[in-house]
C-alpha cells in the first residue's frame, strides 16, 4: 500500500493551491487525512474524509478555508487550499487507515498505518 502526495509550491497569502494524494491501491475501506508539519513542530492534523468520502472532519485553524475530498474511481484524495495564511506554510502528508465509520475521525499520526512522502506548501506574506 503507497501514498504519493503532490501539488505543494510557493504562493502569496490569500491565494489558494490543491493538493493530490494518490493511492491505497484498494481505497474501499480506508479513511484518508491530510497532516502538515511545520519545522521544529509536531505533525498536526488538518482534515480527513471517510471511506466513503460522505463525511469530512477538519482542523479549527483550516475550517471555512481547506476542503477535503475524494474520488475512489481514481483513487484520489484532494485538498482544496483557500485564503492561505504564512501560518499554514509546512509540509503537507497524506495518510490512510483501515476505517469504514463515518462518524469517528483519527486525529493522531500515531493511529495512521501509511503514509505518503509529503509535499512542501510554502506562503509568504
Amino acid at each position: 500500500v503507497q501514498l504519493q502526495a503532490s501539488g505543494g509550491g510557493l504562493v502569496q497569502a490569500g491565494h489558494s493551491l490543491r493538493l493530490s494524494c494518490v493511492g491505497p491501491d484498494t481505497n474501499v475501506g480506508w479513511s484518508l487525512a491530510w497532516f502538515r508539519q511545520a519545522p521544529g513542530k509536531e505533525r498536526d492534523f488538518v482534515a480527513a474524509v471517510s471511506w466513503s468520502g460522505r463525511t469530512t472532519f477538519y482542523a479549527d485553524s483550516v475550517k471555512g478555508r481547506f476542503t477535503v475530498s475524494r474520488d475512489n474511481a481514481n483513487n484520489t484524495m484532494y485538498l482544496q487550499m483557500n485564503n492561505l495564511k504564512v501560518e499554514d506554510t509546512a509540509v503537507y502528508y497524506c495518510a490512510a487507515v483501515p476505517s469504514y465509520s463515518e462518524t469517528y475521525y483519527y486525529k493522531s499520526a500515531r493511529e495512521y498505518d501509511v503514509w505518503g512522502q509529503g509535499t512542501q506548501v510554502t506562503v509568504s506574506s
